[in-house]
C-alpha cells in the first residue's frame, strides 16, 4: 500500500513538472536576475499570482492583450494568437516566441543582430544611409506600419530616420510604440500616425525626448490611452505622473498586463501605468 502510494505521488510530482515546462515553453534568455523577475510573459504562462480568470479568458475578435515585458518592450497579442515584441533586444525578452519583432536602434536595449530565428518577422525602424524604414506588414489579423523619426548621434549632431514610431492596427485599435522618440512631431508625422487609441510612451525624460515636449506629443496624438515605458526608475516615473496629473487622470495598476477593445477605452484620457521598468 505504501508503495503503491509513493508510486502514485512520483507520477503526481512529474507530471506536474512536465505541465509547466509545457506552459513555459523556451527558456528566457541570460540576463540579469531583477530584468527576469520584471518580465511578465504570456499571461497564461505566468505562475497563479494572476486572477485564473484573466489567465484562462481567450481573446474576442475586438480585443488585443498588452504585456509589460519592460524597458520599451511590450508583448501584444491578437485574439489569432498572433505576439508582438517591440523594440525586442538582448537583455529584456518575452519569455514566448514572438510571431513580430520590431527593433530601434538609438541603443542596443532596443534592437538584436541575433534575434530568435524562429521569429517570422524582424522589422527594423531604420534603414541603411539615413533612409526612412518603410514597413507595411499585414499577418492574419494584426497590421503593423511605421512612421520614421530623427535621432540625435552620440556626437551631438542628428541622424535622419534612425527611429521608427510603430503603428499596430489590431482588433479595430491603432497602438502606436513611440520607440526612442527625440522630438516633437511634424503634422505631416502626425497625418502619417492618424488616429490613435492607444500611445506608449517613453517617459524618462533625457535620453529621449524631454518632459514638457513629450506632453506635447501626447497633447498633438490625443490618444484616450497612454501608457509609460523606458522610465528606469520610481524617481522618473513619477515626475512624469506628477507633470501629467496636471492634464489627465492617471491609474496604477495592479499587473502589467491588460485586455483592451474599442469600447473599454476611457471616456477621457488617462494615463495607466503597468508595473515594470
Amino acid at each position: 500500500m505504501h508503495h503503491a502510494l509513493a508510486t502514485l505521488l512520483a507520477a503526481v510530482v512529474v507530471f506536474a513538472a512536465a505541465t509547466q515546462a509545457q506552459a513555459q515553453g523556451a527558456a528566457p534568455p541570460s540576463g540579469k536576475p531583477e530584468m527576469m523577475q520584471s518580465c511578465p510573459g504570456l499571461v497564461a504562462a505566468r505562475p497563479p499570482t494572476v486572477p485564473a480568470a484573466f489567465r484562462l479568458a481567450a481573446l474576442e475578435r475586438d480585443q488585443a492583450r498588452l504585456n509589460y515585458v519592460g524597458h520599451s518592450t511590450f508583448l501584444i497579442e491578437s485574439s489569432q494568437l498572433v505576439r508582438i515584441a517591440t523594440d525586442y533586444n538582448d537583455y529584456v525578452r518575452p519569455t514566448v516566441l514572438p510571431d513580430i519583432v520590431t527593433m530601434n536602434h538609438a541603443h542596443s536595449t532596443h534592437y538584436t543582430m541575433s534575434p530568435d530565428p524562429g521569429i517570422k518577422y524582424v522589422l527594423h525602424g531604420w534603414a541603411d544611409d539615413q533612409k526612412p524604414a518603410r514597413v507595411d506588414l499585414q499577418y492574419k489579423d494584426v497590421r503593423v506600419r511605421n512612421v520614421p523619426t530623427n535621432i540625435r548621434t552620440f556626437e551631438g549632431g542628428t541622424e535622419r530616420h534612425g527611429n521608427s514610431i510603430f503603428i499596430f492596427e489590431i482588433a479595430n485599435l491603432c497602438i502606436a510604440h513611440l520607440g526612442h522618440l527625440h522630438h516633437t512631431l511634424t503634422q505631416q508625422q502626425l497625418n502619417e500616425i492618424g488616429r490613435v487609441d492607444i500611445v506608449l510612451v517613453p517617459v524618462d525624460g533625457s535620453y529621449t525626448l524631454d518632459l514638457e515636449g513629450m506632453v506635447e506629443v501626447l497633447h498633438a496624438l490625443k490618444a484616450p490611452l497612454m501608457i509609460p515605458m523606458h522610465f528606469f526608475s520610481a524617481f522618473t516615473l513619477d515626475r512624469f505622473l506628477q507633470r501629467v496629473r496636471q492634464n489627465w487622470e492617471v491609474e496604477i495598476a495592479d499587473i502589467p498586463s491588460m485586455v483592451v477593445s474599442k469600447t473599454s477605452l476611457p471616456a477621457k484620457p488617462k494615463v495607466i501605468v503597468l508595473p515594470g521598468h
